[in-house]
């Protein structure tokens, strides 16, 4: 089975969880032998992994350029070969010279979300209208509302069947101030899939009930983890006798709940002094957060190191004692779960889609302070339950595998091409 996929992120560029996510279905996909993948993102950064293909949007030709081999061979990019980038060029299939194009005919993208991010949207659909022509393919693969026109754009152009997966929804970024312009991008999509796979229950609801879609095309397919490598595994814990560490990691905006974290923070603070609190991130209530600390009189147990990724993250994940996410709404959320991996006891609100498959984890309303401030104490002061916490919690998660979760994405693949055949 070839599929052609359309992403927006892929590692080692990760802004966030759809990263992680992308990396994590196509990975589980080509263990099973028989299922190849082509990805095409905006703009590969040359580092990424090889068991997979992928074509760079901004290396793929839309304006006919006579360049020769060596050229083409020297300024190309990573990748891209000369031999793909004339055969892309044959299936250039209308006038697109009133486009601001390179020298090669190819069009720029910043990479992650600039400013003008309609403008790298439109400018990824018609590309696609390129790669779809030219690659051999069974079935279609979109992530997220980014890359649905393109991937609306290759099912009208190949008559092959579209899924599209929805990571987050507008409602859930917006906390229900919804964006009319994406909103309208992520009905499209939904109107076009053949498939719709959601990253939870939660989420599956939200389309069915907020896109009016046909529960019986709409399915939930939760996220996974990875295995930790051996040298995230060899990070040391360390043992926090006299003060504990308290986490939230994440984006911190609206969606993700951070003054309720701050909230529940000050409240526990209250009672004891000896536990610290690290907001890790960056986003656009950082600096609010930070004036909520200082008006809280918490500002010397609180920390904002800013935005981690790498390693970094999961040095912060072994340097917690416990870990909260208290999101307004939350289609999945990984971060849990790799906190749990590395032995950090969890606290999530019960608006977090990941909640439906996690047992061993505290879950709370996001709003409820008084309870998220209770457990936190609780955690921090009774041995007894974290040891309980850490142990069942990583033994739960080490079962939660990508592998699996790319079966059922292979499964909902062939469900959709049966039913599109008939």
């Amino acid at each position: 089975m070839k599929v052609l996929m359309f992403g927006w992120e892929f590692p080692p560029k990760i802004y966030g969880g759809l990263a992680v996510a992308t990396y994590g279905i196509i990975k589980g996909l080509s263990v099973q032998g028989d299922v190849e993948t082509t990805l095409c993102m905006p703009k590969p950064c040359g580092d990424e992994e090889k068991f997979l293909n992928i074509i760079g949007m901004n290396q793929v030709p839309v304006v006919w350029r006579d360049a020769d081999y060596d050229y083409v061979k020297s300024h190309i990019g990573p990748g891209m070969t000369p031999e793909l980038y004339y055969d892309l060029r044959n299936h250039i299939y209308a006038d697109f010279s009133y486009m601001h194009v390179n020298d090669l005919g190819c069009m720029e993208f910043a990479g992650g979300y600039p400013s003008n991010l309609n403008d790298e949207i439109n400018n990824f659909s018609i590309i696609a209208g390129v790669v779809a022509r030219q690659q051999q393919f069974d079935i279609i693969h979109a992530h997220d509302w980014l890359t649905y026109p393109a991937g609306v754009h290759a099912k009208m152009v190949s008559g092959k069947p579209l899924c599209i997966h929805v990571h987050a929804t507008d409602f859930d970024r917006s906390r229900g101030k919804v964006n009319p312009t994406v909103y309208g991008i992520e009905k499209n999509g939904m109107d076009y899939a053949d498939c719709i796979m959601c990253v939870s229950e939660l989420t599956r609801r939200t389309v069915i009930n907020e896109y009016h879609q046909d529960p019986r095309k709409v399915f939930a397919v939760h996220n996974a983890v990875y295995p930790l490598s051996q040298e995230y595994q060899d990070i040391p814990r360390p043992v926090h006798d006299k003060e504990k560490v308290v986490t939230f990691l994440g984006r911190i905006t609206m969606q993700k709940g951070p003054e309720y974290f701050v909230e529940a923070a000050a409240m526990v603070l209250r009672r004891t002094r000896n536990i610290r609190f690290v907001m890790a991130g960056s986003g656009d209530m950082m600096n609010a957060m930070i004036n909520l600390a200082a008006e809280r009189g918490i500002a010397d147990r609180f920390h904002f190191p800013g935005f981690m990724k790498g390693r970094q993250v999961y040095e912060v994940y072994k340097n917690s004692d416990v870990f909260v996410m208290p999101s307004v709404s939350e289609p999945f959320g990984i971060a849990p779960l790799e906190a749990m991996q590395c032995g950090t006891p969890s606290i999530i609100s019960k608006q977090s889609g990941c909640g439906e498959i996690l047992t061993n984890v505290i879950k709370t309303d996001y709003w409820d302070i008084h309870a998220m401030a209770d457990y936190i104490h609780a955690i921090c002061t009774q041995p007894a339950l974290f040891n309980y916490l850490q142990e069942e919690g990583k033994k739960e998660v080490d079962g939660i595998t990508w592998e699996k979760v790319a079966l059922k994405v292979r499964g909902l693949y062939e469900n959709a091409l049966k039913n599109y055949n008939r």
